[in-house]
């Protein structure tokens, strides 16, 4: 009997350690996540433009289609490598992150450009726009192939940064949080794509067959406020993408032994939230400051951009078609 009383004892004893373990992956899950901010948002923003143009029965099957593509591509492609980088060439991380964060530099400031009316189009030149609707089925495999693949350089950017963002650890505990920010981030983006795609058609429904007049009120005005909602989100998006993507390039220059950009900025934070007293202003200087050196250089970016990468990556796209 002390024998059994000993062993539900260890048992109990790991089930603790196991639950603490999983509390401390969801943990540095969620942290790590929220580092890459502005490639969540952007990828939750680019995403519903995949689905305009085909009918309302067709939404949520070719989203569903693009999730799956992104589960794969994070957990089949990008982990192994994250692992491998992270455990046998961890000096190339910080040059990856300033990749990555001159690719959401770029993003940033071509749109901003596009919206000034000089140049960019943002994720809007996609491999397969230029198709004419008539195979609406060939069109769909187009549009999900070209958001797959556009969800690849996303998703390598989220899991590079979570990367960087996981403490010193052992083998076992960065895979599981690498794993943990790719299903929660892939389910909260695609997730949040399927209600924003939807939410037009909730609406009108709810418009056209409410049996009271508040639910009829409160379509008409889901209706209305959606194309808002969706602007307000592409700003969103690109002021994250240009505060996370100068913010990752001052960090990758500091750990590769230049740490000018990151203590004047920091500086910079410091004395206006002692001034104000307050945190916020703090972090509002910083982000700002960050912004806009993220600003300036995705505007150097975008000639090399527009001339360099983005045929080359229409090219590879049409290759791997």
């Amino acid at each position: 009997m002390s024998g059994l009383l000993a062993l539900l004892d260890d048992v109990a004893g790991i089930a603790k350690v196991a639950a603490a373990s999983v509390d401390d992956v969801i943990g540095q899950a969620a942290k790590a996540g929220a580092k890459a901010a502005g490639a969540v948002i952007d990828d939750a923003a680019v995403t519903p433009k995949y689905v305009h143009g085909f009918s309302a029965d067709r939404e949520l099957p070719i989203i569903w289609r693009i999730a799956k593509g992104s589960f794969r591509n994070k957990l089949l492609f990008l982990l192994p490598i994250g692992l491998a980088l992270s455990n046998f060439a961890p000096w190339m991380i910080p040059p990856l992150l300033m990749l990555g964060g001159a690719y959401l530099c770029f993003e940033g400031a071509e749109k901003v450009a596009h919206v000034m009316g000089f140049g960019g189009h943002g994720h809007d030149d996609y491999p397969g726009k230029e198709l004419e609707v008539q195979d609406p089925a060939h069109l769909e495999e187009q549009k999900a192939q070209g958001a797959i693949k556009t969800d690849f350089i996303l998703s390598a950017e989220i899991m590079t940064i979570a990367l960087a963002a996981i403490p010193e650890s052992n083998f076992w505990f960065e895979a599981a949080t690498l794993a943990a920010v790719a299903v929660m981030i892939t389910v909260a983006v695609y997730g949040a794509v399927a209600i924003i795609v939807k939410a037009d058609d909730v609406g009108l429904a709810m418009a056209a067959r409410g049996r009271l007049g508040l639910t009829r009120a409160l379509g008409r005005g889901i209706v209305k406020v959606m194309p808002h909602f969706m602007t307000v989100l592409t700003v969103v998006g690109t002021a994250a993408m240009l505060w996370v993507g100068g913010s990752i390039i001052v960090h990758a220059l500091a750990e590769m032994g230049w740490h000018g950009p990151e203590d004047i900025i920091y500086g910079a934070g410091k004395a206006v939230g002692t001034a104000l007293n307050s945190g916020f202003a703090e972090w509002l200087t910083k982000a700002g400051l960050d912004g806009i050196l993220g600003l300036g250089l995705g505007f150097l970016l975008i000639p090399l951009g527009e001339r360099v990468i983005t045929p080359v990556w229409r090219s590879a796209a049409g290759v791997l078609k």
